[in-house]
């Protein structure tokens, strides 16, 4: 049984496919690094099926589902398109975030809050599919209560803000990242994290007690085209695991 204090690393493993789709070659393949990102001690692996398909594409998600040991966290848009792939597929999360064609990475938060219909369909149709429904929202008091009330049981907030932040802003970053995380634990609510985290700023994060999860995969991808995936996984787990202690 996982304690309240525990902490978990999700990997997301987009960057694996980026490279593959960079020359239509069946390699590197995602699923093998799904593999060794759970010998390394990855509590998760996340995969983002873009609209594009720019890198996951659904035969990646249909292989994960069907051979990871640990858990699959699908993060995708909230479409009609998307919605039936994950009640199709069973993955065991799905974390429902914003996206535009044009933009390199998810840029921000949902607003949950002034979508509060169409966010209530999507997680009452992925609860009754039985997925677990996290939403990606920014450090912010209303749109952490919007979650809420649209029947997520789990938020992931947006650290990209804290993670792009020059020194002199980083600590009001910080302070609104532990507010919006406070109201969610008063709210019920398991609160993840993640977006921009790296090696060298995941400590902050990682030391905020309620967090149970950081969703991270960039920084280590590219750690491991230096070190390998398997070190990069164990370093990014052990300054985590580093940090909790240490609260």
């Amino acid at each position: 049984m996982n304690r309240s204090d525990d902490i978990h690393l999700g990997v997301n493993i987009d960057h694996v496919a980026t490279l593959r789709q960079s020359r239509g070659t069946r390699y590197p393949d995602p699923v093998q690094a799904a593999f060794i990102a759970e010998q390394a001690g990855a509590d998760s692996i996340t995969v983002h099926l873009r609209e594009d398909r720019r890198h996951i594409q659904e035969r990646d998600v249909q292989m994960l589902r069907d051979t990871l040991t640990t858990r699959l966290n699908l993060e995708m848009a909230v479409t009609d398109e998307m919605l039936a792939i994950a009640e199709r597929l069973g993955p065991d999360d799905c974390c429902l975030v914003p996206e535009r064609r044009e933009e390199l990475t998810t840029e921000g938060g949902l607003d949950v809050a002034g979508q509060a219909a169409r966010m209530g369909e999507a997680c009452d149709r992925l609860h009754r599919a039985g997925v677990r429904v996290s939403l990606f929202i920014d450090p912010d008091g209303d749109q952490v209560e919007a979650a809420a009330r649209a029947g997520a049981p789990v938020i992931e907030i947006h650290t990209g803000r804290f993670a792009g932040a020059r020194a002199a802003e980083r600590s009001a970053e910080l302070e609104r990242i532990m507010r919006a995380v406070e109201r969610g634990l008063e709210l019920g609510l398991q609160v993840n994290a993640g977006h921009g985290l790296n090696y060298q700023n995941v400590a902050a994060i990682a030391a905020i007690p309620s967090v149970r999860e950081l969703n991270i995969g960039h920084a280590i991808v590219a750690r491991a085209v230096f070190t390998g995936l398997d070190e990069a996984v164990r370093e990014m787990k052990r300054l985590m695991l580093q940090a909790r202690a240490r609260r």
